[in-house]
């Protein structure tokens, strides 16, 4: 199918925020900054579709965006901002734990890198938390564009030792080049199908 429809739904806090169709919902999650909007903007040819925030850390729910009544992407919030307060922190802990624990439609959780930095502890702690919900811990590394193809398979390295991710799924991507858009449709395309899901996404040609 090619992406003919793409809506925002809902920024949430809570599940009875939540849409309520059980529609399939691909999550992402990742420090401030990161890249999370910027790549669904990529993925489907929108410059401004995915909300981004001026104010790195001030984004505090999870928003909802619906492509095609067929599928979801979601944007966890981010974090790892140094501004945010304890009390924010613990605040978006318990946004993340109730989504990723009782979500029945959720079929998989995308933990996004700054492929420039070693993971942060709180990456790591989020990639666990990602684990032990019950998920495959694929990864996605932002930002290739910023880095030599050598730096590239070396920085892989260090963020498969630090989230101790040996045999996980890894994909460098960058949102300024394109590269490994299609990558990324593909590994889509292969969790709706393991879920059972009638969904195959071709490739949508690039925006002017």
């Amino acid at each position: 199918m090619r992406i003919k429809s793409m809506e925002f739904l809902i920024s949430a806090v809570k599940p009875l925020q939540y849409p309520e169709e059980p529609l399939p919902e691909i999550a992402f999650a990742g420090r401030s900054n990161v890249g999370k909007s910027s790549m669904i903007n990529m993925l489907l040819n929108r410059r401004n579709f995915a909300r981004t925030s001026s104010t790195p850390g001030k984004t505090q729910t999870i928003n909802f965006y619906e492509i095609d009544n067929a599928f979801r992407f979601v944007d966890l919030p981010g974090y790892g901002y140094a501004r945010v307060s304890k009390t924010q922190h613990e605040s978006w802990g318990k946004i993340l734990n109730t989504y990723l624990n009782k979500r029945e439609n959720l079929l998989e959780v995308i933990q996004l890198v700054d492929i420039r930095h070693k993971p942060s502890a709180q990456d790591k702690e989020m990639y666990n938390w990602i684990l032990e919900a019950g998920y495959n811990g694929i990864i996605i590394a932002t930002k290739a564009d910023k880095m030599s193809k050598g730096q590239i398979q070396k920085q892989l390295g260090v963020i498969r030792k630090e989230l101790g991710a040996k045999d996980r799924i890894i994909i460098p991507i960058s949102t300024l080049s394109k590269l490994n858009k299609y990558e990324v449709w593909d590994l889509f395309n292969g969790i709706f199908e393991a879920n059972d899901y009638d969904i195959h996404l071709e490739r949508q040609n690039d925006s002017k």
